[in-house]
């Protein structure tokens, strides 16, 4: 893996969760590559191990573990096995995240006539699909939060992983857009929170990256660019979809205790302009 730059992170633990993803396995090789001990937690526990080996393979240290992040009990026991293995928590990256079909509507603007048609209009959405999607993404901040902040020690560090959404949200995935709103909310709270303890709280929010998410709104089936991307790259001044690669940087500068010493409670997009973009 090629950095843009590299920063010292020898003798530290760092703990990422959702590392089985696009996104997250990118951020666990970097991790690793600058000397950190990488715990990579994720459900599917061999697409974790998948990631440890390619990690191993090019020089780094990562050991996987199979974790949920909504339950508490699996994540106390998770983070006691951390600690025994790889030494106590000193950098936490919650990435793990998600959508649900059930918790999305079909179309973009609710007409006339769509409660009684076949189509999941946002009075059709599903209460149980929405709370899936809202703890996800902030229950699955939060507890591990609770599980990893506890081991560390001044110089810790959080970087939560919010979204474009959190800003303004997008059409068709209310549960989604709200739940990342509250992520970056709740970055700034705990910012605060433990400042007194020197641990520094941040978060990333990227713009649009192709993941295995969010793949199938992004293209058709046969791999052609649907509608929803031809609105997305018009409202991107890049007019192009991000690397996973491109977050490495902001990653680093956010972990980095000697780059950022005073930098807690921000969020930064990564995300080509579209934040900055009006449309005209």
């Amino acid at each position: 893996m090629e950095l843009p730059f590299k920063i010292d992170l020898s003798g530290k633990t760092a703990v990422i969760t959702g590392a089985g993803g696009v996104l997250c396995s990118i951020f666990a090789g970097a991790l690793a590559a600058c000397g950190a001990k990488a715990a990579l937690l994720d459900i599917n526990h061999e697409s974790a191990r998948n990631v440890a080996d390619r990690i191993a393979a090019a020089g780094g240290f990562a050991r996987a573990y199979e974790a949920d992040v909504l339950n508490r009990d699996m994540m106390d026991s998770v983070a006691q096995q951390v600690s025994a293995d790889l030494g106590p928590c000193d950098i936490l990256v919650n990435g793990a995240g998600g959508n649900n079909p059930l918790a999305q509507t079909d179309k973009e603007y609710f007409e006339p006539g769509d409660i009684d048609a076949k189509t999941m209009s946002f009075f059709d959405l599903d209460p149980k699909g929405v709370s899936f999607v809202f703890n996800l993404n902030f229950l699955g901040t939060l507890i591990p939060t609770q599980s990893f902040a506890r081991q560390m020690g001044n110089g810790g560090v959080i970087l939560n992983i919010s979204s474009m959404n959190a800003f303004t949200p997008l059409t068709k995935i209310p549960a989604y857009s709200a739940a990342k709103a509250a992520v970056s909310n709740f970055t700034e709270w705990l910012a605060v929170h433990f400042s007194k303890a020197g641990v520094r709280v941040n978060a990333i929010a990227p713009g649009f990256f192709v993941t295995t998410q969010n793949k199938d709104l992004l293209f058709a089936p046969d791999g052609s660019p649907t509608a929803r991307t031809g609105k997305i790259l018009a409202a991107t001044p890049m007019e192009r979809f991000g690397e996973p690669e491109e977050l490495i940087g902001t990653l680093l500068y956010l972990i980095s205790n000697e780059a950022a010493s005073f930098v807690t409670g921000i969020v930064v997009p990564v995300d080509g302009g579209f934040s900055a973009y009006s449309g005209v």
